[in-house]
């Protein structure tokens, strides 16, 4: 996991607020606000469009500028942003609300995030049509700030820590970018560099930092681990019996390549308890290590499926993708280099 980034100031302020207010309380805020935000014209996007997101590593946020000068983030974009799925609940609140809502949360929301999530802005596109709907961009500060106070005090649930690894990443990123921007207004570089200079600095650092945490080993494989082994798969917890890693090496590793199982052990950080601190599949190269992963974890799954028990999947799986033996690792980034 990433080390947390310490919370303060304007999240312990926001933290002792939203522990004093009732529910009933909350809901007055946030009428309000929402009276507040709606007198006046109707707010139109002057700036912005579908086809001109921000792109954050593979995601992509639409990004507007009203005309009070109110810089927006899409809704569902924001929502997919942060690792989030787009919906409501049963109470009829949308995912992100129930989920800053939650006792576990509340006590460490930051400022009046909870009330600006409550209420979307809603605005016109620049060419017409009907309505849409947006958070002002500084809310995404507020919402990495918040979650990642829930995490610090240990208050996230283990099943959301995913959202907080997202939400850090985009910390550290927003913060190169911002130190850069500063530099350049203060060089007067600004007025040089290409109008999308820093959006492309943004992008290139998140998908760097994104991709160790893409989903790797799909769902069917565990699924099909547990039916192999006679174990019924368990839907409310990630854990997986540690046994499943050994067998795992067994499955996978030891059979991408030569001398790859070897040299991953030796090249993985590990803890003082000596278990990994990272998954092997993160120190396989882009180019050939990664795709070649994804390649026989199809294969794998494949042969699970068309198996009765544990022991017929190994017997088909000696016959079709034996183990390599041979001292050879062109799969692995060099250690030194992270190439």
């Amino acid at each position: 996991m990433l080390s947390p980034i310490p919370i303060s100031g304007k999240a312990a302020g926001g933290a002792a607020r939203a522990k004093s207010l009732t529910a009933q309380q909350r809901k007055e805020i946030a009428s309000k606000a929402a009276s507040s935000r709606w007198n006046g014209t109707a707010k139109k996007a002057t700036h912005g469009s579908d086809d001109r997101p921000l792109k954050i590593g593979d995601i992509e946020i639409p990004c507007y500028v009203l005309n009070d000068s109110t810089r927006v983030l899409s809704q569902r974009g924001l929502i997919a942003g942060i690792g989030m799925s787009y919906g409501s609940t049963r109470s009829g609140v949308t995912r992100p609300v129930a989920f800053f809502d939650s006792e576990a949360i509340r006590p460490y929301i930051v400022g009046d995030l909870f009330t600006i999530l409550r209420e979307p802005v809603r605005f016109s596109y620049t060419r017409g049509g009907k309505s849409a709907y947006g958070y002002p961009a500084t809310i995404l500060a507020d919402i990495c700030e918040t979650v990642l106070a829930a995490r610090k005090a240990g208050a996230l649930p283990s099943r959301q820590y995913n959202i907080a690894e997202r939400c850090e990443i985009l910390v550290r990123g927003f913060a190169r970018v911002g130190i850069i921007a500063l530099v350049d207004e203060a060089t007067g570089y600004q007025e040089d560099r290409a109008k999308d200079a820093l959006a492309k600095i943004l992008e290139d650092f998140i998908a760097k930092e994104l991709q160790p945490w893409v989903r790797t080993f799909p769902n069917d494989y565990y699924t099909e681990l547990f039916r192999l082994r006679g174990l019924s798969f368990p839907s409310d917890t990630p854990k997986r019996p540690l046994y499943f890693g050994h067998l795992t090496n067994d499955i996978v590793y030891s059979r991408l390549a030569p001398g790859v199982l070897d040299e991953l052990k030796r090249v993985t950080p590990r803890g003082e308890s000596g278990r990994p601190k990272a998954k092997y599949f993160q120190s396989l190269t882009n180019n050939t290590g990664y795709p070649k992963l994804r390649e026989h974890l199809g294969r794998v799954v494949m042969l699970m499926q068309l198996s009765s028990d544990y022991q017929h999947f190994k017997h088909q799986l000696d016959k079709h993708l034996p183990k390599h033996t041979d001292q050879l690792s062109l799969l692995l980034e060099d250690p030194g280099t992270g190439i």
